[in-house]
């Protein structure tokens, strides 16, 4: 019999716009820490895609099948799965659309791999797919007004340590993550070729326009999200913010 993870903590679906909502959560890392996790949903009508799924409670499955029909969840980074399984399981027909070639999760295997210019099943978005990482990390764009960025873990926005639990809250500012905009530190180094550099993929995520943000982790950023991602990537790489023929100011804005 397989065994699927349990569901951990998490808050109820809040709506960001009228087709984007998401469920801020968390998972347990190890024994000790505790960080948050974050779900978004994208309504077509009445057809749900789950962007980096987390498994609900009773109850929030409830308010789940209230909101439209699950047909299909997406995953946009190597490192998360593990509650993808359950979705397979739980909703009947759920299709797992996903880049190839991640180890950490093989299974379920993909329905619709995910490449640059993979036409998706909702209107008005776009993927953007990282060159040169080890494992696949994609982005999304969701063309509403403004923008909206909907990232995994390559970058993140912190506005508070809800679904951190205390020793996590402790821990958080001093392993990378501050109450900020970051690139992922952890994902950072493992996602670097050895002697290779990043800068350039990050380069051409900033030419995409958005002023908002949700990743995997952390909380939404509704506005400044583009000069949020700018700044951390000045500070990852070192130099001014931005691209090399940016003139801004060493700020970033």
């Amino acid at each position: 019999m397989t065994t699927y993870a349990p569901a951990q903590p998490h808050g109820p679906i809040q709506a960001l716009t009228e087709r984007l909502y998401v469920v801020r959560g968390a998972m347990r890392m190890n024994p000790v820490l505790r960080i948050s996790r974050n779900m978004v949903i994208i309504r077509h009508r009445d057809d749900l895609t789950l962007v980096n799924p987390i498994r609900l409670n009773a109850h929030g499955e409830n308010a789940l099948r209230d909101l439209g029909v699950v047909k299909r969840i997406l995953r946009l980074g190597a490192f998360h799965g593990i509650d993808d399984p359950w979705y397979k399981h739980r909703f009947e027909g759920v299709e797992l659309w996903g880049q190839p070639g991640g180890t950490t999760y093989p299974e379920p295997p993909l329905d619709h791999p995910l490449e640059a210019g993979t036409v998706l099943p909702f209107p008005d978005a776009d993927l953007f797919c990282f060159n040169g990482t080890p494992q696949p990390e994609a982005a999304l764009l969701i063309h509403d007004s403004p923008g909206i960025l909907v990232t995994c873990d390559a970058v993140q926005h912190y506005g508070d340590y809800t679904h951190n639990n205390f020793m996590a809250r402790l821990a958080m500012p001093f392993i990378g993550f501050r109450k900020t905009t970051v690139l992922g530190p952890f994902w950072l180094k493992m996602m670097t070729p050895p002697g290779a550099s990043l800068r350039d993929e990050f380069y051409r995520l900033l030419e995409l326009e958005f002023d908002a943000l949700i990743a995997a982790h952390g909380t939404y950023l509704p506005a400044g999200a583009k000069a949020g991602v700018r700044r951390a990537v000045g500070k990852a790489f070192g130099g001014p913010a931005g691209h090399p023929d940016d003139a801004s100011d060493p700020d970033g804005v």
